[in-house]
Order: structure tokens, then sequence, then C-alpha cells
């Protein structure tokens, strides 16, 4: 039965009254009372819940303490817990009206990034909670959250002892008309959709700046109205332009107080701090400051994006070769990220070019055999041999002082000079191969030589009178001129039809006149940004241009390494007069193209069967982009910015192989035995369709112990997992189950608490008022209430007369005589989502069911009203309630 939104009521039955009716009756015989019934059940608090000492209600149980960190009322861990705090004479009267109850704390174990989440029943708008993290005894502040909307999260850096505050938000004595439920929980991590418009304010972040972007429908015109719109803010720029990102100071000047109040921001922060005699230092003032102006710019229309500028570390992933973290190049188009799904293994890349250096140290194992196609001896240089099978560059002496360009040597190590061999830089697709073929020389290249590369290297006939043993599966062309001739189109979509991917530089032009072959029907034309995302000064542009790639721009520094911003790859210098192996920075669509044909090698690396049609496809879908300029394909871009994770997760498969990889899963992924759990079963099972063998567990700490409980030969099925707490100190633990096979190994954390003696290892709903409704008027028809013994609620209806009725049982922390509000514990026979009539011709027992914490994330008001989605499943009930 779905309930309609109504108001139950309790009819309050007085007995003087009673009194009164009965003596003003006349004779005769009165008919005989229709017989009435008993109705009991039992309400079961859903496990692991527990409720604040102090709520509103008088007829709760009241425990003093939770006042102050010092008595903090101990939780166990996970938790869910509902709550309610109020000012002064806010809310319903109750026990805590006239007073008013504006902290709550709690003391808790947690393990290294466990988060805290508060949702806050009332609206945020008029009900301001605050959350707070310390150490224990509350000597440090770890995190805190102080915000504006229904929820706030903290997290926890590393494990050990906490203690949790939430706070009525208070400006001097001002604590506004907050009066509100809440509920905390505590889980094992983040709770994923929920945490979107919270800020991790315990992260490392630069105190004093914040990083905005206008909305587009607010761009200032120029720098200047820029400048005098962010003063009117009291804020400073230090950097960016309005077109994109800027970092925005609070002021040094002025103080971030002077900016908050700017920004219309009427709450002090750290208020619910001072007001328990802690003293704020400078960097936390400063950090709180900061937290509460994003927090301002964002509500605000004009702003489009408004961020703490935090701190970010290298991570394990990062190349150890030595000249990588001048490569910014590489982070621009998200490829560490890509890196994690694929290094383009064993997919080749044809470098149409001046060839390569063969014996550069960073190709060590990344090339394979190529063929020089010059066939002009004049125009060869000192080899002058005609076409060969040696595509090393002996040097083109182009340079204005004799020395050579090394060019092709340059754009094969974007492609793939070898990653993570301690030498040197990193390629796009370190795990691809080179195929070098030489056919620019002292005077460039012949479009006919070209043409015998590129059949050369799709294994079609060409005047080597050769083929390579594996055709190429990309070919880089850093290369072009003016001038089209239907034979060149006609051979490159010869090769495209072989299913060989071709990529081509713009040009350097800064002109939209059409270069080739990039402009041919079929090829891929890439234009270079700079470090800025924008199209760099010479790239070429026009309705040619496919996509764009760094090409860098050597005239500014501004990532302040010591080095014009160009793209940093191989290279070799023939100054002395012999060649000297290493790297240089160059710029140019020459450098934006290979960055593309590399992150196709790691697409054709998951995906071998990837064509020609299919990347364009994506392209055009922007699947494989960040877009820029103008939305969609634009003349400078294209479709937008490469990005290589993108592009590897959109690689899409042709057909299904016949067996899908081997890969050990686990589940759950995570394991809590909280405070009294002694078992718990965990599954391993193959994910994929090939074999998968050999599989093995083992745990990490000795009070916890892993054994086979319906397990195969290989290793796969159930396992049960134990913990012995006897000789465990009081707190939070933690441990991990490690599982190997011939595929992977997975890690399982589990956690696990050895709670003090005060935490009530019993659930706790709060005190539960049950309520008996006519289900045709949704009017309350008897009311019974009931207190917790040990996670039960014992409870009986009498005098009930013969009908159908519906049972709700739930919480009032806050006294308003509705019980199941947000923030309250809620329940119905036999379940909330689907209460049942319950039938009453005689005596009714065994009436069981759950009343928990539950709450519906949309009724936070973080998702939007949907089709058939009800924010309010279970209407609020009237209570008109006499104890």
């Amino acid at each position: 039965m779905r309930i309609a939104a109504a108001v139950l009521r309790l009819l309050v039955v007085v007995p003087a009254l009673l009194g009164l009716v009965a003596c003003s009756g006349g004779g005769g015989g009165a008919p005989p009372p229709a017989p009435t019934y008993t109705v009991t059940g039992t309400i079961i608090a859903a496990g692991g819940s527990v409720a604040d000492w102090d709520v509103n209600d008088p007829y709760a149980p009241h425990v003093e303490g939770n006042d102050s960190c010092a008595t903090a009322q101990p939780l166990p861990n996970p938790v869910t817990l509902g709550g309610y705090l109020n000012a002064p004479g806010e809310g319903a009267p109750g026990r805590s009206f006239e007073a008013g109850d504006l902290d709550d704390f709690y003391r808790v174990s947690l393990q290294a990034g466990q988060t805290v989440t508060l949702f806050i029943g009332g609206d945020p708008a008029e009900h301001d909670l605050d959350l707070y993290l310390f150490s224990a005894a509350c000597a440090d502040l770890v995190a805190f959250s102080e915000g504006y909307g229904a929820t706030e999260a903290v997290t926890a850096p590393s494990a050990g002892d906490y203690v949790i505050q939430v706070a009525v938000y208070c400006d001097g004595n001002d604590c506004g008309t907050t009066a509100s439920n809440y509920t905390l929980v505590v889980g094992q991590s983040a709770q994923a959709g929920v945490l979107a418009d919270t800020l991790d304010a315990g992260a490392e972040f630069v105190p004093g700046e914040v990083i905005v972007r206008f909305a587009d429908s607010h761009q200032p015109l120029g720098l200047a109205a820029a400048d005098q719109r962010i003063q009117a803010l009291g804020l400073a720029r230090k950097a960016g332009a309005p077109s994109r990102q800027m970092l925005l100071s609070l002021g040094e000047a002025t103080g971030g107080a002077a900016a908050l109040a700017a920004l219309g921001v009427n709450k002090t922060p750290g208020q619910a701090l001072a007001r328990h005699g802690r003293e704020l230092s400078p960097e936390l003032q400063a950090r709180l400051e900061t937290v509460a102006a994003v927090r301002a710019l964002r509500a605000r229309p004009e702003v489009a994006t408004a961020d703490l500028n935090y701190i970010r570390r290298a991570l394990a992933v990062t190349p150890n070769d030595p000249f990588y973290s001048y490569q910014w190049h590489y982070p621009q188009i998200n490829l560490p990220a890509a890196w994690e799904v694929s290094k383009g293994t064993d997919v080749i890349v044809a470098v149409v070019d001046t060839g390569v250096l063969l014996a550069h140290p960073d190709f060590d194992g990344q090339l394979v055999a190529g063929y020089d196609f010059i066939s002009d001896d004049a125009n060869s240089g000192d080899d002058e041999s005609g076409i060969d099978d040696n595509p090393d560059d002996p040097g083109d002496r182009i340079m204005p002082d004799g020395r050579s360009s090394f060019h092709g040597t340059h754009v094969a190590g974007t492609v793939a000079a070898r990653t993570n061999n301690s030498v040197g830089v990193a390629g796009v697709a370190g795990g691809a191969k080179i195929m070098p073929l030489r056919v620019l020389g002292r005077f460039g290249g012949s479009s006919y030589d070209i043409q015998q590369a590129i059949r050369y290297a799709a294994g079609l006939a060409n005047d080597s009178e050769t083929v390579p043993s594996q055709p190429a599966d990309i070919i880089n062309l850093s290369l072009g001129g003016g001038g089209a001739s239907t034979s060149e189109q006609e051979v490159y979509t010869l090769v495209r039809d072989q299913g060989v991917i071709i990529v081509a530089a713009a040009g350097n032009e800064n002109s939209s006149t059409p270069s080739y072959p990039a402009s041919y029907d079929g090829v891929i034309s890439v234009s270079a940004v700079d470090i800025n995302k924008q199209r760099a000064p010479y790239s070429n542009f026009g309705s040619k241009i496919d996509v764009a790639a760094p090409g860098g721009d050597l005239s500014r520094d501004l990532n302040g390494d010591g080095y014009g911003d160009g793209v940093l790859s191989t290279a070799g210098d023939d100054g002395s007069g012999t060649i000297k192996m290493g790297y240089n920075f160059q710029q140019g669509t020459s450098m934006a193209a290979p960055h593309v044909a590399g992150v196709l090698a790691l697409m054709k690396a998951v995906n071998s069967d990837l064509t020609p049609n299919e990347v364009d496809v994506l392209l055009a879908e922007g699947a494989l982009t960040e877009d820029l300029g103008a939305p969609g394909r634009d003349d400078l871009y294209g479709w937008g910015l490469i990005d290589a994770l993108q592009a590897v997760q959109a690689a899409p498969q042709s057909d299904t192989p016949a067996d899908t990889p081997a890969v050990l899963l686990a589940n759950p992924t995570s394991l809590n035995f909280a405070t009294s759990e002694t078992s718990l079963n965990l599954q391993l099972r193959n994910g994929g369709t090939a074999a998968l063998t050999g599989v093995a567990v083992t745990d990490s700490a000795s009070w916890l112990e892993v054994t086979a409980s319906s397990v195969d030969g290989e290793g796969l099925g159930t396992y049960t997992v134990t913990v012995n707490r006897d000789t465990l100190a009081e707190g939070s633990h933690s441990a991990t189950i490690t599982a190997t096979s011939s595929a992977n190994s997975v890690t399982i954390p589990v956690i696990m608490q050895v709670p003090e003696p005060q935490v009530d290892l019993n659930a706790n709903t709060g005190f539960q008022w049950i309520v008996l409704v006519d289900p045709a008027t949704l009017e309350t028809v008897k009311t019974a209430s009931a207190d917790n013994k040990a996670g039960v609620y014992n409870f009986e209806f009498s005098g009930v007369p013969a009908g159908n009725y519906l049972i709700f049982a739930g919480s009032d922390a806050n006294n308003d005589d509705i019980i199941c509000d947000a923030g309250e514990s809620c329940g119905s026979w036999p379940t909330l989502s689907a209460p049942v009539e319950v039938a009453v011709s005689g005596n009714v027992s065994g009436v069981n069911f759950v009343s928990s914490y539950g709450f519906n994330i949309g009724a936070a008001g973080l998702l939007p009203d949907r089709p058939g989605f009800s924010r309010t499943p279970v209407p609020s009930k009237q209570l008109e309630r006499q104890p």
C-alpha cells in the first residue's frame, strides 16, 4: 500500500471527560460494548545504530556529557547515529528548548581514509550545522567541514582515536534559528555520489588562494573588467585570464575577513571552535577563511567553478625517467591515468620523417626494421646510396649553424621512447614499437618518396621490392606542404583501406590554407596547443583540423622550470662533427601529431581491431577529446584536445574474443567486523572466462584467520573469515587479506573494533513512538511507546476494536510530535517500503519489524525530483501524545 502525504493524528482520551459522558445518559438498557483486542510486537533496532544522548524528546533516556570534548559520547565503528541540536529558544518545546544544545561530541576509533558524513535533517539555509574532526582529547583539529549544504564530511588521515564535533553555527551569540535533527555516518569509505558538494578541507591546499572560472554568460570583457569584478568580490588576481581558470587571492593587504565580507559571507569561520576556548592559529584561521570563500563563490551565479588550490604530490605511476618532470605535455592530455590501462604494447607506429638515431639509448628495444626511401642522392646528405634498408638518420645539416635537426628522432621519442628505464624521457606509448622510415633529407622530401614509404608501412608493393614482416598499425607524418594531387589522395585512401590509421601535422604557418597530407580525406589533421591549452601562435587552423595536441611554445616559460615551454623529447647533436645523443625542447605541429599517434597506439593495444572509421566516429562523438574552443568541432582545435584516458576507455571491441581475460574478484571488497561480529564470509571468483589457477589466500594479522569453507580445486569459492579480540587493546584495528592467482592479486581491507566498556554494543534507534493507524482515513487510532531493551523494543496496544490497521514506529528527537522526520528513525510492519494492513479480529501478536535511521538522499536535497521518485516515501506522522 502506498501511503498518501497525510497527517496521522493520535486521539487523546481524557478520563475526566469519560466520567461526564457516563453520567449524562438516561435510562434504558445500553447495548453491550464491542469486543476489543490486544496487538503486540517487537521493534528491532537496525544494526550499528546509535542515538544521541541528549535529544529534545523529554521521554527519551537522557545522559549528560556529550556537550564537551572531555565527556564525548563513545561510538562503535561503523555507526549510523541519529542526533539533534538547537539554538536556545529555537525548535519545538522540549528538554533542550530553553538552554539550547549547540554541540554534540563523539569519541571514535577510525582507520585511515574512513569518512565521517553528516546529513542535516532540516533546511540547511535555516539550520546550519558544521562538522569537525579532532585528534584524541581534542589536541589538534584534523579536518573540518563548515558548509552551507545538507551534507558535511571529513576524512581521517591515519588510523587512531578521534573526537567528532557536530556544532550549531553561531556568529558570536547569534545562533540563528537552527533546530535540526541530523544523521551521522561512519563507514569503511566515503559514500559515492553523496559527497559531490563537499570540500575536502582536510587535504593539503594553499591557504588564501582559490581557483575560479567565471560562467560563460557572465564573462567579463577583457582583463581590466575581470580585475574590476574580482576586486569587487574582495579578491585579487594572481594568475590566469577571464576566459579560463584564474588563481585568486583573498587579499594580502585586506586579509581574509575583508574578502569574506565583500563576498557577503555572514558566517565567521571557526566560531564553534572558539566557543569551546580553542584559540585559532593564523594558519588555521586562513584555512577556515579560504574554505568559506570557496563555498561563497560557488553560490554566486557569475561563478562557474570555485575550488581550493590543492597541493598535489607525485604518485607511484610517475615514470622514473629523469627528465619526465619536464614533460608537462603528458599530464595535459591525461596520459598518466591512461598508462594504468594501456602502454601500447606491441603496436607498431611508422614514423615517416628524417629517419631515427637508431643508437639512441631511449630507443633500445623500441625499434622494428624500417627503410630509407630518399631516392635522390643529392638530397640524402651523407648517405648517398639511394634507397636502402638503413633508416638511420645521418643528419640533414639544415640548421643555420650547420647542425642537423634530427627531427624524426624527436618525433619518434614522443611516440614511444622507452619508459621507466631510468634514462632520459618517457614516450606516450612506451610499449609500442617504432618503424623508422626515412623520407626527408637536406631539401625535404618528395611526395613520391613519401608515397613509397607509406605503402611499405601498410605492406603494399613499393620501390624497395620488400614489405615488413608485420605492417604498421599507425603512420605518423610530421611533415607537409602546399599543393594537392589526385595520385597522393589515392595512395592515402588505399593505405587507409588496409586498416592503417594515418596522422599528420596541420602545419606551422598560422594559416587556414590547407597543408598536405594533413588535409587529405582519411588523414587525421593535428593542430597544436601551448601549455595553457590555447592554440599555439604558429599552428595552422581551418576546416580540415580534426584534433589538437601539445605542440609547445618556446617563447614562454609559464611553468617556471627554466626552459621554454616546448615539447621535450629525444634528440641528437652533431655540432662537434660526431653525433651525440641527447634531448631537447622543440615546438610545432610536428610535435603535436606524435602525441595523437601515441594515444592511438594505446587504443590499438586495447582493441587490435580498431579501424580508421571507428576512430573517426569516436572523434566526432567527442569520446577521445577534451572539448576546447566552441562547443563541438571548431576550426582551431577540431574535436578538441586529445585525452589519453578517455581514448583508451573508448576503444571499442569490434568482436567478442573466445575468452575474456581471467581476473580474480573478491566479494565483498572489504570486511568490517564492527564491535561484535566474529565471523564473516568472503567469496573469490573468476570475473573472466579464461582459466584462472593457483589461488592462494593470506592475511596480515595474528587476530585474523581465513579458512576455506566451500572452495573448488583452484581455490575459488567461499572462505570464512574470523577475528579474535581477546588479546587486543581497545580501539579500531585494521588488517588486509591478500588473494593471489595466476591472473592477478586482490587486497581486501579488514577493519574491526575492540570497544571500550562505555560503548553500548546494542543497537539503538532512539525512544520509539508506535502508532496504530486507520488505513482509510490515515488517522491515528492509538499510540504506544517503548524504550530500548538490548536492541529491541516491545510494544502493546490494548482495547483495539476489530478492523484493519497500519502500524508505524519511529523516534521524535526534535519533539515536534511528528515521528519519522529526516534524521529520525522510522519503521513499519512488515517493511517501511511496503506497509501492509494488520487484520484484527482477535488478539494479535508477533508484529515484528525494523526501525532504522535509513534516510533518503533525495530528501537531503542532493538529488533532483524524478518521475516515480518520492522524496517522502513515508509521510510524517502527527502525534498528540500523552505519557
